[in-house]
């Protein structure tokens, strides 16, 4: 029997076709049939929407003379269409859907159950990528606090409403709508709820609003004060071994972001004690995908700017030995829930890799014997050079950012990294790669090519300035002589295009650094094109690219090679018009611009 007759009532007219004329005797039945018929069918659902059936349900709520009761079924056959396809999401979408049932200004008078039929539908296609995340925030500033005040009527508006926040906060802006709206008061309590599916959202939703949001995040550890439980004890409770996976997750992701918020600091047993731990027990083998993957990046946040939370983590649990186990992911079995078999089409590989990457990233920023660890995981280059030519940006942003942590490690530059073509997918990112992994490449080549950080030399070289110098130019002369046009071929692309000035500033760096080999100084100097960017450079507004450009421009003058080497490449660069730019910077700067021209001026015969 096809769709449409199943919607059929006596053999010529559906149920759709009768609530779209004026029989309004027959709109009842007919619509608790279409009700009757969709559940569950993601056939029929898609059928009533391609026959119209939505704009009429939407011009019943918003008639003020239509029955009440009518308007509940229509809130309600809505909420099971918005349980269908994306596409069905789509339609509702498209039609208006999301200002009808919020009825911001109504909502508060109209019956409970009408109310929570509406909340419903809303929840569920806020869940949906295609909804209208910032509406509720951008077209009437009455819509938040009147959700607030529908808040605490029924478990159900709870859990509809902090669901709907937790998916619609994405912006500094919002977080503080929420905060000033008095959201933090009416979630609060929400905590010590007896019902999970309340206490889940409430959790989400207090995540999304401190996350890199100094302001919040202590306008949230500080609720409470003295006279009741503050919600950072709230929140330790609830990552208890005796809660559900899913909750001691969810509490520890709301922990890290209060402290990366700068409510709590790193030696608070809280977060040292009690959050790291979680964290860290959520990598393990026993835990979902999902959790795999969400306490990696948690872990990598929290410990990302603290070297002492890094130590730890380092030595907890073979933690190190736990994530390389990620990056050999093919089709291990884990732990099932129903959330991973909602979720079939992600590639798990890919997103096992790339929070590996970035736990390793942050456990690495610091420490040598750290790093040390790290990179005597099996095969961990041969991993991220094919993370860096992943198809997958999150993983190839991952991948690189590693290895710039790792690339840090004085010992492993003039070792490990020695051994692996890592020029060619770093110099493939920069000339092909997205912006957001551009910045970390080019320093990440700048690593490479410095072979050790400066800070470094008198520890290795024992101070011997006559042999780090030459160290260092035989690395770039090597590079260069390898690697030249096609590095050369990179930084021209970076500097011509519509990049930020951190990403310039980065290319301008590798130029510095070539410019202090001895033979590779050839490639600036025989291309004109980049020896006329470099003085555009010296005169830019920002200071960061003009320390650059000058850092470059004085490694080219140098008066420090044999032969006539150093007057030829100052005669040119005069010629070009770069003394008179020095002499003019120095009566116009101050601080480390200043004596870095100054001591490019020195150079000139």
């Amino acid at each position: 029997m096809s769709s449409s007759c199943v919607m059929e009532v006596d053999g010529s007219q559906s149920y759709v076709d009768i609530l779209l004329s004026n029989d309004a005797d027959r709109w009842m039945d007919s619509i608790v049939q279409v009700k009757n018929t969709v559940i569950g069918n993601n056939k029929q659902k898609t059928n009533v929407i391609v026959q119209g059936i939505i704009p009429r349900l939407l011009q019943w709520m918003m008639d003020d003379n239509v029955p009440l009761s009518l308007k509940v079924e229509c809130s309600v056959v809505l909420g099971s269409l918005s349980k269908g396809t994306e596409a069905n999401i789509a339609s509702l979408v498209d039609a208006g859907c999301v200002p009808v049932l919020l009825a911001a200004k109504r909502l508060p008078n109209y019956d409970l159950k009408y109310v929570e039929a509406c909340l419903r539908c809303l929840r569920t296609v806020f869940l949906s990528p295609c909804a209208p995340k910032g509406y509720i925030f951008e077209q009437d500033s009455a819509i938040i606090p009147h959700l607030i005040n529908v808040l605490p009527k029924s478990a159900c508006t709870q859990e509809c409403i902090t669901t709907i926040f937790a998916n619609c906060c994405k912006t500094s802006e919002h977080q503080n709508i929420l905060c000033s709206n008095g959201a933090i008061e009416a979630l609060a309590p929400l905590l010590k709820s007896n019902i999970y599916k309340v206490q889940m959202p409430t959790l989400r939703c207090f995540s999304v609003m401190c996350y890199q949001n100094e302001e919040v995040a202590k306008a949230i550890a500080n609720y409470g004060g003295n006279k009741k439980e503050t919600v950072p004890e709230m929140l330790v409770r609830l990552r208890n071994r005796d809660k559900t996976s899913e909750m001691q997750m969810a509490a520890a992701k709301c922990l890290t972001y209060l402290y990366r918020g700068g409510a709590l600091s790193a030696s608070d047993p809280i977060i040292m004690l009690k959050t790291l731990p979680t964290l860290i027990r959520m990598c393990k083998k026993d835990r979902t995908l999902e959790e795999n993957v969400e306490g990696a990046e948690t872990l990598a946040y929290l410990i990302e700017v603290n070297s002492e939370l890094q130590k730890v983590a380092s030595i907890s649990d073979h933690l190190i030995r736990t994530l390389s186990e990620y990056l050999k992911y093919t089709n291990v079995q884990q732990i099932s829930s129903s959330q991973t078999m909602q979720k079939k089409d992600i590639n798990w590989g890919n997103e096992l890799k790339q929070a590996a990457f970035k736990a390793f990233a942050s456990l690495g920023a610091n420490d040598e014997d750290i790093r040390k660890k790290i990179i005597d995981t099996e095969n961990l280059i041969e991993h991220i050079i094919n993370g860096m030519d992943s198809d997958d940006v999150k993983v190839q942003a991952a991948a690189v950012r590693c290895l710039h942590s790792l690339s840090r490690s004085v010992q492993q530059l003039r070792t490990t990294f020695q051994d692996h073509a890592l020029w060619k997918p770093l110099l493939k990112m920069l000339q092909n790669g997205p912006e957001e992994v551009l910045r970390v490449a080019s320093s990440t080549l700048c690593n490479l090519m410095l072979e050790f950080s400066p800070s470094k030399e008198p520890t290795i070289f024992s101070s011997d300035e006559g042999l780090a110098e030459k160290s260092t130019f035989k690395h770039i002369d090597n590079v260069m002589s390898g690697y030249g046009d096609q590095i050369m071929q990179a930084v021209v692309f970076i500097l011509e295009g519509e990049h930020s000035v951190d990403i310039k500033e980065q290319a301008l760096c590798i130029l510095g650094h070539i410019a202090d080999g001895k033979s590779a100084k050839d490639f600036i100097m025989g291309n004109e094109d980049v020896l006329r960017k470099l003085i555009n450079y010296m005169v830019h507004s920002n200071e960061k690219v003009q320390l650059a450009a000058v850092y470059c421009i004085g490694n080219l003058v140098w008066n420090d090679d044999e032969g006539k080497g150093s007057a030829e490449r100052q005669a040119r660069l005069r010629d070009l018009g770069v003394q008179k730019s020095l002499h003019q910077l120095s009566t116009t700067t101050s601080g480390d611009l200043q004596q870095r021209v100054k001591v490019a001026l020195q150079q000139f015969s």
